[in-house]
């Protein structure tokens, strides 16, 4: 069927939709190619587009289903894993303008937002085109009562500031990750969904993380524990989110991580290649699925 439109990955950008005649001019003229991820409406997930019979040769009908149901029906059962890309170079400066931004303060809530605007746009979520994040300015502004708790801590050199400023800091991760989920939008329509984790779990998650860190024993079991705690509680939504993901697994390219960013010219490949493992093992599933059991 030509009057079906499709969706692409470029650039570490979503591009669509494009009408199915103008996506064969894109493959005639090598824009898409056969590694580039494609979707369409009736597709479970992304896939390359050299695995869909038919698409690049242009030869005998598409092995491509429809549902005829709508691009952003919530109610959907389909799902799959989540995937992201985003350049190298455009990680590392936005990296850069976070840090600095952070470290001075004043800029904090526009570089934070900056931020989770960029990896919103870089997550490919199945059936779940142009996602983005909606979040405002003013939603951020609580970046400041963190920030004057650290800076009293390390002008007055009060132990229990200090540990006030640590304790902030933790409820401070919990805001973001709920303001995160809270704004994504597809397609500029509202997901709707909500983090539903207290704070007070995800401190106990975080202080077990740091327990496990300094006396070397299954550090990296019990993070990925937390991650999987954090994806039980994203709700709103009919599928649920599961990590896949297995403490050795991450264990092992955690280090690697580590060892082959001595070479500091390595590390933004490095910490690309473990983020993309990191969503990749982050898939959708219907609740009742024996995955999610």
């Amino acid at each position: 069927m030509s009057d079906r439109s499709w969706f692409f990955a470029a650039q570490g950008q979503q591009q669509g939709p494009v009408p199915e005649p103008q996506f064969r001019g894109l493959i005639a003229n090598g824009t898409v190619m056969a590694d580039t991820l494609v979707w369409c409406e009736g597709m479970t997930g992304w896939q390359k587009a050299g695995d869909i019979p038919g698409l690049l040769s242009g030869s005998g009908p598409l092995a491509v289903p429809h549902s005829g149901g709508p691009l952003l029906d919530t109610g959907g059962a389909a799902g799959g894993p989540l995937s992201i890309e985003f350049g190298i170079w455009e990680f590392f400066w936005r990296s850069l303008v976070l840090c600095f931004g952070l470290i001075f303060i004043i800029p904090g809530p526009w570089v934070i937002l900056m931020y989770c605007r960029w990896i919103a746009s870089c997550v490919r979520v199945p059936q779940r085109p142009n996602l983005a994040f909606t979040g405002q300015l003013v939603d951020a502004l609580w970046f400041y009562a963190f920030a004057f708790i650290f800076v009293a801590a390390v002008w007055t050199q009060s132990q229990a500031l200090s540990l006030l400023a640590d304790a902030v800091q933790l409820v401070v991760y919990w805001v973001l990750i709920r303001w995160f989920v809270a704004n994504l939008s597809s397609n500029g329509q509202p997901l709707g969904l909500r983090f539903s984790g207290s704070a007070w779990g995800y401190i106990g998650w975080s202080v077990l993380v740091f327990l496990a860190v300094i006396t070397i024993i299954g550090w990296a079991w019990v993070y990925v524990a937390q991650i999987r705690w954090m994806c039980r509680h994203v709700e709103g939504t009919r599928r649920a989110v599961v990590f896949n993901g297995t403490g050795l697994e991450f264990l092992w390219r955690t280090l690697a991580t580590l060892f082959g960013s001595i070479l500091i010219v390595t590390a933004p490949w490095l910490y690309r290649w473990l983020v993309q493992w990191v969503v990749s093992q982050t898939v959708l599933v219907e609740r009742d699925s024996p995955a999610n059991a």
